[in-house]
């Protein structure tokens, strides 16, 4: 595996590991409310994010895309692809907004920062780096990765051994009311579709500034393997504390505090990086949807769209999960058979079409 394929997981996981995730607010409203049967679930959703990760990657790199609407519109048609990229725009926007208004709830429960104003420092960051060129802005998404994989471990390692509820007795704990769908196997697939989702222009623009077709389909692959073993460790830490998560907004700080407070320090900052990773892989695509990158054009939607995301992240963080993941998550399950139909006809066919 080349040091770019590596450069490409580690920013696919940056992109998708924001506020929700690392929180474990993702996590327990898709899987962990599930009890037991939340593993299954994660094993699901993973396979499916392996997958659509690779494909999505080999399908930029194969049209050269420059933003998400060349592969929609090559999927589905102009009519058809038309819905679909207003709605996808629409959403990556409320992921941007999101992870707003989880860097407030962040500042506030760590830092005793003022929401506000903790909300304000996220926006005026991630707006500083999308002044930035392509090239910087993929390796600062890379950068705090490994940092988030080595808490989560640790955390996660911490309560398995020590837990606050036994596991044959996890499921009386179990809330499946509180998931999007009260099955974990629709639920795992539905979170798939939004990892996806979440993901799916930075990635197609990521496969088109690979240096090969095979870098590009090993970066998507291995960025996949980094966020289900993420899930998984991050699902064993709150399954063995199933008493007390459901009343946490923010579960994994929580977990990280009961180690140690420097533990707790350490996840809150890793977790507003995150946060930031996020803000800025959803809100690029986004732009550049709409604007030539760096142009006048570009900073106007730029600044325009920060103050009003400001101001509707203050709807509050938990609420926003629960309202745009599950449906981002449909909207990302389209997308994954688009490119699952396409891989079959390609296998089928002496031409490629990925």
């Amino acid at each position: 595996m080349n040091r770019e394929a590596w450069k490409i997981a580690f920013a696919y996981t940056g992109v998708v590991v924001g506020a929700g995730f690392s929180t474990g607010q993702e996590i327990l409203q898709f899987f962990t409310n599930h009890g037991l049967y939340s593993y299954l679930g994660i094993l699901l959703s993973g396979l499916m994010v392996l997958f659509i990760g690779r494909q999505a990657t080999k399908f930029g790199y194969r049209i050269q895309a420059e933003s998400h609407k060349a592969p929609i519109f090559t999927m589905f048609g102009k009519v058809s692809g038309t819905i679909i990229d207003y709605l996808f725009v629409f959403f990556l926007y409320g992921i941007a907004v999101i992870m707003f208004a989880g860097a407030g709830s962040a500042f506030n429960e760590s830092f005793g920062v003022p929401y506000w104003l903790g909300t304000l420092i996220m926006v005026v960051l991630v707006v500083i780096t999308l002044m930035l060129d392509f090239d910087k802005i993929v390796s600062a998404l890379g950068v705090v990765t490994p940092f988030l994989i080595a808490v989560v471990i640790i955390i996660a390692m911490f309560n398995i051994f020590n837990p606050q509820v036994p596991l044959d007795t996890v499921n009386e704990y179990a809330r499946p009311d509180r998931t999007p769908s009260g099955l974990w196997f629709l639920d795992g697939a539905m979170y798939a579709g939004f990892t996806l989702a979440t993901a799916f222009s930075f990635l197609s623009i990521m496969g088109a500034n690979s240096s090969n077709h095979n870098t590009a389909a090993r970066g998507g692959l291995l960025g996949g393997v980094i966020i289900t073993i993420l899930m998984l460790m991050i699902n064993a830490g709150l399954i063995s504390n199933m008493d007390v998560v459901n009343e946490l907004a923010l579960p994994t700080l929580v977990l990280a505090q009961n180690i140690h407070p420097a533990l707790q320090v350490a996840l809150a900052l890793v977790m507003l990086l995150v946060i930031y990773n996020t803000g800025v892989g959803v809100m690029y695509p986004f732009l550049k949807r709409y604007s030539e990158p760096y142009t006048k054009k570009y900073y106007t939607i730029l600044l325009v769209s920060a103050v009003i995301g400001y101001f509707l992240s203050f709807v509050g963080f938990v609420e926003l999960v629960g309202i745009v993941y599950p449906a981002f998550g449909v909207l990302g399950l389209l997308i994954g058979l688009g490119l699952a139909i396409r891989w079959f006809m390609n296998r089928r066919s002496k031409k490629k079409l990925i």
